[in-house]
């Protein structure tokens, strides 16, 4: 007798019914407004449009989601700063050019206010959420501090500039710069921010 294949060939899984790329902005965007604790799954299943199982296969837990939303918007939303440090010529025009930009993107009305870097974890109880999120922010200085010390050692700067100082000032700017985006600021008063930090550049 001849063996059917009818069983024997792997059944496939039901396709998503959800568009996985939007389903992310949305939880980006959930997280972005009311950062990591205060968002629920309830809260991210409603605004992606799916169910719990469907969140769970296609992301995994909340903090798995959330990692990747940082990552999308490292490389998205927030892809202005490094790029700006890497285009510009020296680190002062790289700075300057950020701090602008840090400004638009802070108040723009089409996503939530401020820099989600900086603001989904606040108040957060999971200490592996928080330790991650500040290490990428600790990143930033590092980054930051070495173009300065390279343009130092190229004489772009001052020989007496202190690298590690100035990149700490210029990140406490921008991290002021989005919680004063998030109390309703508004680009040319952070543009003017923006401006008086660069005076502060020996």
């Amino acid at each position: 007798m001849a063996t059917s294949t009818a069983n024997s060939t792997p059944r496939r899984g039901r396709p998503r019914s959800f568009d996985r790329d939007t389903a992310l902005e949305q939880a980006l965007r959930l997280f972005w407004e009311h950062g990591y604790e205060a968002t629920s799954v309830a809260d991210l299943t409603t605004a992606m449009g799916i169910r719990p199982p469907s969140l769970y296969a296609a992301f995994g837990d909340k903090r798995a989601l959330f990692e990747e939303v940082v990552a999308r918007y490292r490389a998205t939303h927030g892809a202005y700063a490094p790029r700006a440090l890497t285009e510009e010529a020296t680190a002062r025009a790289g700075v300057a050019r950020m701090l602008r930009e840090a400004a638009a993107q802070g108040t723009d009305a089409d996503h939530p206010w401020g820099c989600l870097v900086v603001s989904s974890t606040v108040n957060c109880t999971s200490p592996e959420v928080t330790a991650a999120v500040r290490e990428l922010r600790n990143a930033n200085v590092r980054a930051l501090e070495a173009r300065i010390r390279a343009d130092v050692a190229a004489g772009h700067e001052p020989a007496g500039t202190d690298p590690a100082a100035l990149a700490r000032f210029t990140a406490t700017v921008v991290q002021g710069m989005s919680q004063r985006a998030r109390d309703g600021a508004t680009r040319a008063e952070l543009e003017q921010v923006a401006a008086d930090a660069m005076r502060v550049w020996p």
